[in-house]
């Protein structure tokens, strides 16, 4: 008992001594410490220019995940380039005059801006069935007949393209009405030089290895690669907008669609941008609106949107000055920082309503002084534990969680500062004003929850176990998943263009597999090569076979004969996969891909090995296929082998896009599915076998934050559960008020699961909001609670007291928050939707919860003792 009561009296003197320094620089200063925060916000608001918004692909992945530096070795080792997609329907026929002139005139606009390398259509791919060619017309490199020559057969072409194993759901649709423009942006080497040099100084950091002069390299790499890689987003995001621009003047001909990556990421910050400006200043109007209804008092309007808009602009100065970038998750705590600090502010200016209401002989300092005393404890708790929560998002390892976790953290802090020196700072300066009407109390509406909890309290805990049994049934039935498409409105562009590509076009998202040779001991080329060289030795040039060659004379002087045989210095070792053998299994491995229902376009060497087919009949063996290997024109390569195979390394690459429309398509289930599958039935042994691409490294980052989010949350309930006990200092009353908050998240995370909403990098976060916001109402009503319950030592009556008061003041900041962010509804974003409609059943669920169940708890357990103490 003793430590206790040194523990008390030791709190009591650290409260006095901030009390006596709050009032003496802050409270006794007023116009002094109004202009500081006027000179703080307004320097701070001069930055806002600088703010900047990331929706890269970067930006979505997990730091310090094996599979993104495997996927940045594949990249650069297949020279692979960001491109952007172009659909193009005509309302005549495709390979009509006028639709091919308008194709071309199209085309040639793109070429010439800057960023792009090279523009693909159907105009520039080289035909091999219009009319059929050989295999030598192909290694001649005398050149291919395209679309764009005079007197090419249309219809030809047009089984051609129905049919080719190249370009079928690739470059033109099944019903060949639609086709696809892909423009290649140039690859940017600076950016490639930057991000390498980062990531193998940040590979040294965790290895710890770095030395102390490549700690300084490693934050000089860092601050280079930031600031050129927003520059690089900015160039592409320009780029995209020219393409749309052109696109746009083309639209009265044809259908069109601009896709790709860059786009998406594009229109992605566009909407944030949009949805911040927008949806910021409706919040704000609606919260006007409300805060007018409810106190019915212009400073009582203006001193909590003034407080708040400081609080917002403080933070976004803040980010732009450091340099601190938002993305599409952590763009929504400017919303969230508006919760708080209007929180905060509507407390505070309900108590300072009842003191003035109570004590009107009380001078305006001495209410103003009064409020801070009495308000500061349970604000500060508040801060504290809905900090926790928000902390907790640090260890997800999604770069943009983090920052969302950091960004509402330090909000927190500069939202209680501003809120305990702004709207005070103002009351002093301030007159008293008229007090309160009396009879108003008497029908304040949170006076209903008390009377409901009175006559029904057995029926309010039944609810309350029903509603955590179907939320444990809901939450039991959450899924990790999330498709992109379904982040945006069926009327934008995005939506439309990626539905297109899906059904006609092959796929949106790619997946690359990679499988490595099998060992010389198992499966080797020596065989047919020792076969060919003892023909070769036994063969007279009377009864060469050669003779017959279906290649032409193309061969006879291009030194190939020099570098195949064996006696050769140099001697040409075709690849194992350039056999019958290993084209057969490559394309099972290819087949299987393509029969599976979310996949589209499959693209690999087995693409190769049917097209030479198509060239030469079925009688394809392996001197043909290492003749493919070795003699094809750089061009040809380009188009069918340098994709799908890395002589260096003597592997090959399947390229696939899966479906993202697909309702279906279960990432996770759909690459583990695929790996079984590959390993158990066609033998491949697992070392051999490698997934990579952006849908494998964000279905790591999905299986991640379910992990490290949904596991956390128990530890941020502990935690709380121990601030609790150390604010009220019994187990408890601490574990009474942390309930609510347990129904509130359960609600939440469980209607999801009902609804079907997945958790993803989106709604990942609305855990740690709801918890966030819950514990707020909590701390205030049992704070309370233990201040009022010695005036009478009646649960019931001090029950009626606290809904008459701090009530309100929960109620009001719940009413306000639920009503500003339903605008978030009319977005185009789904994202924002979800987060406005999920943020406000949150703040239904904490506040029914605060004013109803937490009540009748401690009606019915009974912690308190006569003195209010647990």
């Amino acid at each position: 008992m003793s430590k206790v009561v040194r523990s008390q009296d030791t709190g009591q003197r650290l409260s006095g001594l901030c009390s006596a320094f709050y009032e003496r620089c802050i409270l006794r200063r007023p116009r002094l410490s109004l202009l500081l925060c006027l000179v703080l916000v307004a320097g701070l608001a001069s930055q806002l220019g600088n703010l900047k918004l990331d929706a890269s692909s970067d930006s979505l992945v997990l730091e310090g995940d094996e599979a993104l530096a495997y996927f940045r070795e594949v990249t650069g080792r297949y020279g692979s380039e960001d491109f952007l997609l172009v659909t193009y329907q005509p309302e005549a026929d495709l390979l009509d005059d006028a639709s091919l002139a308008t194709l071309a005139e199209l085309r040639d606009e793109l070429k010439p801006l800057e960023g792009v390398s090279s523009v693909l259509t159907i105009l520039d791919v080289p035909l091999l069935q219009s009319p059929p060619v050989s295999l030598s017309d192909v290694t001649s490199g005398r050149g291919l007949p395209t679309l764009a020559d005079a007197g090419i057969d249309r219809e030809l072409v047009r089984r051609e393209f129905a049919g080719s194993p190249l370009y079928q759901q690739l470059l033109v649709s099944p019903d060949g009405r639609t086709t696809v423009i892909q423009i290649n942006l140039q690859r940017d080497q600076r950016y490639q030089e930057l991000l390498e040099r980062r990531e193998s100084l940040r590979t040294l950091q965790e290895q710890h290895r770095l030395e102390p002069a490549q700690r300084e390299r490693l934050k000089r790499a860092e601050q280079d690669f930031k600031q050129y890689a927003g520059s690089f987003r900015s160039q592409q995001s320009a780029l995209v907008e020219q393409v749309r621009t052109i696109v746009d003047k083309y639209r009265d001909r044809a259908g069109l669609f601009v896709g790709g990556v860059p786009m998406i990421a594009a229109d992605m910050v566009s909407f944030v941008r949009s949805d911040l400006v927008t949806f910021g200043a409706g919040i704000l109007l609606f919260m006007v609106v409300v805060l007018t209804i409810i106190f019915r008092r212009l400073r009582w309007v203006a001193i909590p949107l003034l407080t708040c808009t400081a609080a917002a602009t403080f933070m976004l100065g803040l980010l732009a000055w450091l340099d601190w970038r938002m993305s599409v998750i952590s763009s929504n705590f400017v919303a969230l920082l508006l919760i708080v600090s209007l929180a905060i502010t509507i407390h505070l200016v309900v108590r300072y309503r009842e003191l003035r209401l109570q004590s009107p002989q009380d001078t305006q300092y001495q209410l103003v002084l009064a409020t801070v005393q009495r308000m500061a404890t349970p604000c500060l708790y508040t801060t504290l534990t809905t900090a926790v929560a928000f902390v907790s998002l640090v260890v997800s390892g999604l770069r943009p969680v983090i920052d969302f976790g950091w960004m509402m953290t330090l909000g927190l802090a500069v939202a209680l500062l501003l809120g305990f020196v702004i709207l005070p700072c103002l009351l002093v300066l301030l007159p008293k004003g008229k007090p309160e009407d009396v009879g108003q109390q008497r029908y304040a509406l949170t006076l209903y929850f008390a009377r409901a909890t009175q006559a029904r309290g057995g029926l309010i805990l039944l609810v309350a176990g029903i509603l955590l049994l179907l939320s444990g049934y809901g939450i039991s039935r959450l899924q990790v998943e999330n498709r992109f498409i379904d982040y945006f409105h069926e009327s934008t562009e995005i939506y439309q263009g990626m539905e297109l590509l899906d059904a006609q076009l092959g796929g949106t998202i790619p997946l690359d597999i990679i499988i490595d040779p099998e060992p010389p001991a198992e499966w080797s080329f020596a065989a047919p090569m020792a076969a060919l060289d003892n023909a070769a030795r036994e063969t007279t040039d009377a009864d060469d076979p050669w003779a017959d060659d279906p290649f032409g004379d193309e061969f006879a002087d291009d030194g190939f004969d020099d570098e195949f045989a064996v006696d050769g210095e140099e001697s040409f070792q075709p690849s194992d996969w350039f056999t019958v053998r290993g084209m057969d299994k490559l394309a099972a491995v290819h087949n299987y891909l393509e029969s599976l229902p979310e996949t589209g376009k499959v693209l690999s060497l087995a693409t190769t090995y049917a097209v030479v087919k198509q060239l030469l009949g079925e009688d394809v063996g392996d001197v043909e296929l290492a003749l493919v290997q070795k003699s094809l024109p750089e061009e040809i390569r380009e188009l069918v082998i340098s994709p799908y195979f890395n002589e260096a390394r003597d592997e090959v690459r399947i390229t696939l896009r899966v479906k993202e429309t697909s309702k279906e398509l279960r990432r996770d289930e759909f690459l583990q599915r695929v790996h079984a599958h590959l390993v158990n039935e066609l033998g491949i042994s697992e070392d051999r076998l490698h997934f990579t691409s952006m849908l494998v490294l964000y279905n790591n980052v999905l299986q991640s934050l379910f992990t490290s989010q949904i596991l956390t949350l128990g530890a941020v309930f502990l935690a709380i559960t121990l601030m609790f006990l150390l604010l009220f200092r019994s187990l408890t009353l601490a574990l009474l008020a942390i309930a609510p908050n347990l129904l509130a998240a359960g609600i939440v995370l469980g209607g999801m699961g009902w609804l079907g909403i997945p958790l993803d990098i989106m709604t990942i976060t609305i855990a740690a909001i709801v918890v966030g916001i819950g514990v707020d109402h909590a701390i205030h009503y049992v704070h309370r609670f233990r201040r009022e319950f010695p005036r009478d030592r009646n649960y019931t009556a001090t029950m009626f007291r606290c809904h008459q008061s701090i009530g309100k003041a929960m109620y009001y900041t719940s009413i306000t928050v639920i009503a500003g962010f339903s605008i978030l509804a009319l977005s185009n974003f789904t994202p924002s939707i979800y987060f406005g409609l999920l943020t406000g059943l949150a703040m239904f669920a904490s506040i029914i919860g605060s004013l109803m169940l937490l009540p009748q708890l401690l009606i019915t357990f009974k912690p308190l003792g006569p003195e209010g103490e647990s």
